[in-house]
């Protein structure tokens, strides 16, 4: 026992003198491997449910959207819109965007798999995106401890195994992370090739415009205030506006290019809406009432009944949620995130109701609101910490069953 007591004083001075971003990396590198033996898991599962081999770590990491960034990797984007007999536009590349396939791109023509490669890259990312995340939180204030903990629950959220397959969203939320912390560190000029590289990496261009003009009307409005306390130089309002321009220029960059490919002026929107064909049908883009639609689907689909009988259910639901997020974020946990975190949740939770669909891959669409993780952060209870750690790893093993391995018939990604 006395052995037992020495090693665990030795662990927890050794873990004192590791630096913060030895501690951020511990943790990454912890959780990663905690979903790697679940993967592994469920990697059997998916043979045992469609009768085949098992498939190896990587063949099971590159699976869904990834097969769609390996051809983009190998043959780049199509000059021509794949059209059924009915001559709706149907799935196609067009609907990924291109920075995550681009970078590997060179790697595969140097004969390296793509799904190494793209599990290589994204676990960098997702090290990265850890590591920016705990200096975002010390920027604004919290504790080394409690920002570590906010790090626990991003690498242990039911959404995480997202950091070690061959998908773009580890990318997107360290850049998102990133264009966060410079805009907290005010740092706007430095801040617009980040927008422009996010932007092009994962959705999120229009969405970081609305947060910038929320953040823009706010430092004006305290600059009237209380200019004494709250300045906002003329020099640095002109830059913030230039920043919001240009996060919004490249928010729309992605269409007018595959426009300007294809010679579709709605080549990104009809890719998109093939997407959404198997829930509703084909059909045309309504912001903010789509989610009305979608919630109203599932709750038929779970309950055998039509999908028209739900609706009023699904906007009495969609409306509770969104009012529920409004509290929380006047909450004192929230508040302690800070003004521009709460206005980024603000702005992209307005961005998804206006421009996405819920289907399979929602869960994963709410990565970006991550920060909010910091907020639960706050409280410093064993019990509430280490509930929150264990319902998120629960979470993960309900996420890859239910999304990302293919049962028999399955069609919707993840």
């Amino acid at each position: 026992m006395a052995g037992l007591g020495r090693l665990s004083l030795a662990a927890r001075v050794r873990w004192r003198l590791t630096p913060w971003w030895g501690r951020v990396l511990l943790v990454f590198a912890a959780s990663r491997a905690v979903t790697g033996v679940a993967m592994l898991c469920f990697a059997v599962v998916e043979a045992q449910l469609n009768q085949t081999v098992v498939p190896d770590p990587l063949t099971f990491a590159n699976n869904w959207d990834g097969k769609w960034y390996a051809w983009i990797a190998s043959f780049g984007y199509p000059t021509e819109l794949p059209v059924g007999h009915d001559g709706v536009v149907q799935q196609n590349a067009w609907a990924f965007l291109p920075v995550y396939p681009f970078l590997l791109a060179p790697f595969v023509r140097a004969g390296i798999p793509f799904a190494l490669a793209g599990v290589v890259l994204t676990l960098a990312a997702g090290a990265a995106a850890s590591l920016l995340f705990f200096v975002l939180l010390r920027e604004n204030g919290f504790a080394p401890g409690s920002a570590l903990f906010a790090v626990v629950l991003l690498c242990t959220a039911p959404v995480s195994p997202i950091f070690q397959v061959t998908y773009a969203d580890a990318l997107g939320l360290a850049l998102l992370f990133l264009a966060l912390l410079l805009v907290v560190r005010r740092r706007f000029v430095v801040l617009l090739p980040v927008l422009v590289v996010m932007a092009l990496t994962r959705p999120s261009g229009l969405a970081f415009a609305l947060f910038l003009l929320l953040y823009f009307v706010t430092r004006v409005v305290r600059a009237i205030r209380t200019p004494a306390s709250h300045p906002l130089p003329p020099r640095e309002a002109a830059a913030l506006i230039v920043a919001g321009l240009t996060s919004a220029a490249a928010g729309l960059a992605w269409p007018a290019i595959a426009w300007a490919v294809t010679g579709s002026p709605t080549a990104y929107t009809d890719t998109e809406l093939a997407w959404r064909s198997g829930y509703v049908g084909t059909g045309g883009f309504e912001p903010f009432v789509d989610w009305f639609h979608g919630i109203a689907f599932w709750l038929g689909f779970y309950g055998a009944q039509p999908a028209d009988a739900m609706l009023p259910a699904a906007v009495v639901l969609t409306l509770l949620a969104v009012a529920l997020f409004g509290v929380f974020l006047v909450t004192p946990w929230a508040r302690r995130l800070g003004m521009e975190l709460r206005w980024w949740l603000v702005g992209y939770l307005v961005y998804l109701l206006a421009v996405f669909f819920p289907q399979s891959s929602t869960w994963r669409l709410l990565l970006p609101l991550s920060p909010a993780l910091g907020a639960f952060a706050v409280p410093r209870s064993r019990v509430f910490r280490t509930a929150l750690v264990v319902l998120g790893i629960a979470g993960q093993l309900l996420w890859i069953h239910w999304y990302w391995l293919r049962m028999p018939g399955d069609w919707s990604p993840p």
